[in-house]
């Protein structure tokens, strides 16, 4: 990749990203204005200020120079104030809204992404990933073989490199990731698998060990050949929406194990742990920050097309979504329980508690934020070298 790409890449980066934490902070200030709390400022970037755009209502707009997001000042917001349009004095389910407005927002921008997506050709990374198949109108994935071990069952029921997957059993395969899971589930038992080879079909048998020995119970590195993709024409504003809620369940579920592993990893380099490295790598690999996505991602994306680039923009809304739920202080998710939970025990949240809980939260950010960065920089500068 050239210099100008990397340039050109991270630029168009940090429009999307600015673009997308902007959107997150509209759903704030459109809620909490709507809802009877002042927003006092409304930011473009982050300070030093540059301009003010104008006035909306009692909002003052502004342009920054730091081009990393924007942010949303509403008027009291400590929970122990209760003057008039603070958004201390405003009812639980009001500081709910307005806290969960900005993943909605994030969740909404997803869903249209999408949408626009299945009209042109949504790629298809999930074996039940949702789809009306009498308006499916997109291509097949193509999971193809890159290595046999030899020895192994696939060696001895004759599978070669160059073969493409059609199916295992009956169960047709469109991803690579198919065929660790169905040899798995047919370990210890004999196995149909049907090949394409040099545009001939092959019918081979394979008797599957019980144990993996570290290759796969079956014996072979695989490869996405050709991505599928999933193209709809009626049904795109619905494939849009469910695609959007399986992949914010993946995404939540893969932060909250990006969390785990890095903190058990942590915890682990200290300690002595045997595991601690594996944990730190299985982070590494799952993960990018701003060094990757800015640096890598966005430069590869872009290279990609419109299309990757859309795609790639629809996955990191839906990131800051899920993101924005975890029980961290410092996000909106983390401000929400913790308001939950004093509101629960009949207690007020002074301003001075708030802001020690939240410092701790962001110190934890701030963390997990150098842990990542050096990971990417391992991954991106080093690794990829």
């Amino acid at each position: 990749m050239q210099p100008w790409q990397i340039v050109l890449g991270i630029i168009v980066g940090l429009i999307i990203l600015t673009i997308l934490v902007v959107l997150h902070e509209l759903g704030h200030a459109l809620t909490a204005i709507h809802n009877g709390v002042e927003v006092v400022e409304f930011g473009i970037g982050f300070p030093p200020l540059a301009k003010v755009l104008g006035h909306v209502g009692k909002t003052k707009v502004t342009l920054n120079w730091l081009p990393l997001g924007g942010f949303c000042q509403m008027k009291g917001e400590s929970d122990n104030d209760k003057h008039k349009g603070s958004y201390g004095a405003a009812s639980l389910w009001v500081k709910a809204k307005i806290l969960l407005a900005g993943v909605t927002m994030n969740f909404v921008t997803a869903c249209i992404i999408f949408a626009i997506l299945a009209l042109f050709g949504m790629p298809k990374i999930m074996t039940n990933q949702f789809a009306i198949e009498s308006d499916n109108n997109g291509t097949k994935g193509i999971a193809a073989v890159y290595d046999v071990v030899k020895g192994s069952a696939a060696k001895k029921a004759g599978l070669k490199k160059g073969d493409e997957f059609v199916s295992i059993n009956g169960q047709n395969i469109e991803m690579s990731s198919e065929v660790p899971a169905l040899t798995k589930k047919y370990a210890g038992q004999k196995v149909t698998i049907v090949v394409r080879r040099k545009g001939k079909q092959k019918t081979l048998q394979a008797t599957l060990p019980t144990k993996d020995n570290g290759t796969g119970i079956l014996g072979v590195s695989t490869g996405q050949k050709q991505s599928g993709t999933i193209k709809a024409t009626w049904s795109a504003p619905l494939v849009g929406i469910v695609d959007a809620c399986q992949f914010f369940w993946l995404t939540l579920k893969s932060l909250v194990m990006l969390v785990v592993n890095i903190v058990v990893g942590a915890v682990g380099i200290f300690t002595g742990s045997p595991t601690a490295r594996r944990e730190l790598k299985t982070a590494s690999d799952s993960v990018s920050g701003p060094v990757g996505i800015l640096g890598y991602i966005f430069p590869s994306a872009l290279a990609g097309g419109p299309l990757t680039l859309l795609y790639i923009s629809g996955v990191i809304a839906l990131s800051l979504a899920a993101m924005n739920l975890l029980p961290i202080p410092g996000l909106d998710g983390g401000r929400l329980y913790l308001t939950l939970w004093y509101h629960a025990r009949h207690k007020t949240l002074t301003k001075e508690r708030e802001q020690e809980v939240v410092g701790r939260g962001m110190t934890f950010l701030f963390g997990l934020i150098i842990v990542i960065t050096v990971l990417d920089i391992i991954r991106v500068f080093i690794t990829r070298r």
